[in-house]
């Protein structure tokens, strides 16, 4: 993705649809997981605000793509308040995501021309968000919220809402069918894309063949409900 302006940042993460959303402490293991998921088609990454000086391993690894891989689109998560997103926006982050929906971060994202994605749990939560100027709606958490028979009841009311949902969506074609077929654009996908078992290994060529596969299956899925 050659620009990271608000709009390209948006498209990006619509078609890449699947948002790999992923933290580590160590500096060198979030390089090699972030390079395999570029490299396997997913270029926007999520990285979850969690674990003490989260925000220092972030701006090292966004220094580090600024050089390596400039097409790397890195966004941040977990965010629940405006002076966190401020520090991650000042450290590189594209996009904002959060497990809820806070004003005030929205406001500063707008003022800065970031996209955010709130995590919200009703109708009317996402009614304020698209309010707040949100474009896509994180559903948090996914499946404990209605999971895709939610989506199809918001939906029916809101066509116009953008939806990706995070927690309990697992990379298998019956989950991703289910959720893009109830009318999602993306979704955030965490330990059941970056398994522990590949990050044990540290096979990270097994991670990038994973989402590779991932963002393929998810493109069939999207033509095949396109075309009906």
């Amino acid at each position: 993705m050659a620009s990271k302006d608000r709009l390209s940042v948006l498209l990006g993460m619509m078609e890449q649809s699947i948002i790999p959303v992923f933290y580590h402490p160590d500096e060198e293991v979030c390089v090699n997981v972030i390079q395999a998921c570029a490299n396997g088609g997913a270029k926007c990454v999520e990285f979850t605000n969690r674990g003490d000086f989260a925000a220092d391993v972030f701006l090292r690894v966004t220094k580090h793509f600024a050089k390596a891989d400039p097409s790397v689109v890195m966004g941040v998560g977990s965010v629940c308040d405006a002076p966190t997103a401020g520090l991650y926006i000042a450290n590189g982050a594209k996009f904002v995501v959060g497990p809820l929906l806070n004003a005030e971060v929205a406001k500063l994202c707008n003022r800065r021309g970031i996209p955010y994605s709130p995590g919200c749990g009703s109708a009317t939560e996402i009614g304020d968000a698209q309010e707040l100027g949100c474009e896509i709606i994180k559903v948090f958490p996914g499946a404990s919220v209605g999971g895709p028979d939610f989506v199809k009841s918001v939906m029916g009311p809101m066509p116009w809402t953008r939806i990706m949902p995070t927690g309990g969506v697992e990379p298998t074609e019956e989950s991703l069918r289910k959720w893009f077929g109830a009318g999602i654009v993306a979704c955030g996908v965490g330990s059941n894309l970056i398994t522990k078992k590949l990050l044990d290994a540290k096979d990270y060529q097994g991670l990038e063949e994973n989402v590779r596969q991932t963002v393929a299956l998810v493109k069939r899925i999207k033509a095949e409900l396109a075309a009906k």
